[in-house]
């Protein structure tokens, strides 16, 4: 793999982390991003209706702000399968698809996946201005009785990737735009690092490129292929726990592809994102 190195002159990993930040949202003083290059504010509303978001938290208590749960400080509890969903808005905070398009998203989690999830599918985050099969980045996990895998998932514009409109239970396994661990390092009481990079994307060739890590190391990847999407940078959305239950701590978000060795950089930060950010504010 070919992977997008940091400007030359930054000798310092975290400086250069820190002017590859776009977003941050530590979740230390509340639900506002510590720092963002868009708007900062945490939103609720239906899936079918996030143009007509308000600002905070769900009123029922589905997801709280708990100021000491977190990794670092405090986190972000989804405590119900269904309900509400909280967002903030991509636009600005995500680069907008352009040719060559790259960046990285990260994150912590802390979840019992045999003892908290439900049956079924949960995705703790989900990135797109669509729906999840139509130019969607996401993870996601999946109970069901022979296991719990854990997934990342990208799906370019569904005519791109689609163009048939096939139903996807009739499309092979290895046609999907997914990369599964079998047996993640989730578990109770721990924090897990997430990260997902993505490169070479809208380049209208079979070349983009999406990695997962877990704990600061490679555990997946969705081999090249055509990588085209298209947003409405008005409607993106950074979705958090779509019917997930656990906790998330330390969101951010850079504007290029980070190196295997720069993710490693970020699992091991004493004091997690914090150490990027301060230096923007």
């Amino acid at each position: 793999m070919s992977w997008i190195s940091p400007a030359l002159g930054d000798d310092d990993p975290v400086a250069s982390l820190g002017k590859a930040l776009l977003f941050h949202s530590s979740f230390d003083q509340g639900t506002d991003a510590d720092f963002a290059r868009g708007d900062r504010s945490i939103w609720q509303a239906t899936m079918k209706t996030r143009d007509q978001a308000t600002k905070g938290l769900p009123s029922g208590g589905e997801v709280k702000h708990e100021a000491k749960s977190g990794r670092f400080g405090g986190a972000l509890r989804f405590g119900k399968s269904a309900g509400p969903i909280v967002f903030y808005k991509g636009e600005n905070n995500i680069l907008m698809p352009t040719a060559g398009w790259s960046g990285t998203v990260s994150f912590w989690l802390s979840t019992d996946p045999a003892n908290e999830l439900r049956e079924g599918f949960c995705d703790p985050i989900q990135i797109t201005s669509k729906q999840w099969d139509d130019a969607s980045m996401f993870v996601e996990f999946e109970k069901r009785p022979a296991g719990i895998p854990f997934r990342l998932g990208v799906y370019a514009d569904n005519s791109v990737w689609n163009p048939t409109h096939r139903k996807f239970d009739d499309i092979p396994a290895a046609e999907r735009p997914l990369a599964a661990v079998e047996n993640p390092p989730f578990a109770a009481g721990k924090w897990t690092h997430v990260a997902f990079v993505y490169q070479k994307f809208n380049t209208g060739k079979p070349e983009g490129l999406a990695t997962l890590f877990l704990d600061g190391k490679k555990h997946g990847e969705i081999s090249a292929r055509t990588q085209t999407f298209t947003w409405d940078p008005n409607q993106v959305s950074i979705m958090l726990g779509l019917s997930y239950i656990g906790l998330m701590d330390d969101l951010a978000v850079f504007d290029r592809a980070l190196t295997p060795d720069e993710i490693g950089k970020l699992f091991t930060l004493k004091n997690g994102m914090s150490e990027l950010s301060a230096s923007k504010k």
